[in-house]
């Protein structure tokens, strides 16, 4: 079984909300085959106390937008690693430190990723349009309303 449909959303929005504060690497992790009590962990990093409770601040807002609110938290008065539970999506917000000691991804290493694209961040082209960006700078034409003095 993997996480459903509407799991797989909230710990999408809350991956973006985080990184939206200035997380460090986000990831979400299925749990689902493995825990009956969730479905995914959001997981997420922050160099110091108060960027961790940004990011906090800003998941429970944004997901709050969108009618989820969280049953628990715990780590808050510490602000090294806080937890988020939102019944199906359980999200992480640790401490640089606290996230290399404990290493979560190690731990859910046999459960399957779900993809996350920072979407604040643009893309980087594909090696074709690097290349095409290229060609186009070597080509010589004058942009349009220029007239090659």
């Amino acid at each position: 079984m993997t996480a459903s449909d509407e799991a797989r959303e909230t710990a999408l929005i809350a991956a973006q909300a985080a990184a939206d504060k200035l997380a460090t690497d986000v990831s979400i992790v299925d749990v689902s085959d493995r825990l009956a009590i969730t479905d995914a962990f959001v997981l997420t990093s922050a160099p110091n106390e108060r960027q961790v409770q940004s990011i906090v601040d800003g998941v429970e807002e944004r997901l709050r937008e969108h009618g989820v609110k969280p049953v628990r938290r715990e780590g808050m008065a510490e602000g090294r690693w806080v937890l988020l539970d939102f019944v199906d999506v359980v999200v992480h917000v640790q401490h640089a430190e606290e996230r290399a000691y404990y290493a979560l991804e190690r731990l859910w290493k046999d459960c399957p990723v779900i993809p996350f694209t920072d979407g604040a961040v643009p893309a980087a082209p594909t090696p074709a349009e690097q290349e095409a960006a290229a060609a186009d700078e070597g080509s010589g034409e004058d942009a349009p309303g220029e007239s090659g003095r």
